[in-house]
């Protein structure tokens, strides 16, 4: 298992690119803090997740994928607890496996909407060179 932790260019670029105000606050809630995420790639069971701690509650953010036959990923769907939503926990998921598979050089079809939301709001990381549509 291989931890995957943004770099301070990638945290940059990630969060003067977004457009939510919200988002760029260095706010913490429930043991998650915007600007440190530590995003952990389970190859093994084929996703990304962040650890969330809520008050000794401890919770998961996932990103799940697979590989398909051709070996070609397929970005499938993100989960986040509902104590978490809305403060940048899916974005951190979707950069960490879209900078993965830019890294990679990989193809990759995308069913999760999020995901999809994510790349189209973010154009300008270039992730939509990677992307096959069906």
């Amino acid at each position: 298992m291989a931890r995957y932790l943004l770099s301070q260019s990638c945290k940059f670029r990630f969060f003067h690119a977004h457009k939510s105000s919200q988002r760029l606050s260095r706010r913490r809630c429930c043991g998650f803090t915007d600007l440190t995420p530590n995003v952990t790639h389970d190859r093994q069971n084929q996703r990304f997740t962040i650890t969330l701690n809520c008050d000794g509650t401890v919770r998961c953010a996932v990103l799940k994928y697979t590989v398909r036959h051709d070996q070609r990923l397929e970005l499938l769907s993100t989960e986040v607890p509902q104590s978490h939503r809305g403060k940048g926990v899916a974005a951190h998921l979707a950069k960490a496996a879209l900078d993965f598979i830019v890294e990679e050089n990989l193809k990759v079809r995308i069913s999760c909407w999020y995901i999809r939301k994510y790349v189209n709001e973010n154009p300008h990381l270039g992730y939509q060179a990677y992307i096959e549509d069906e």
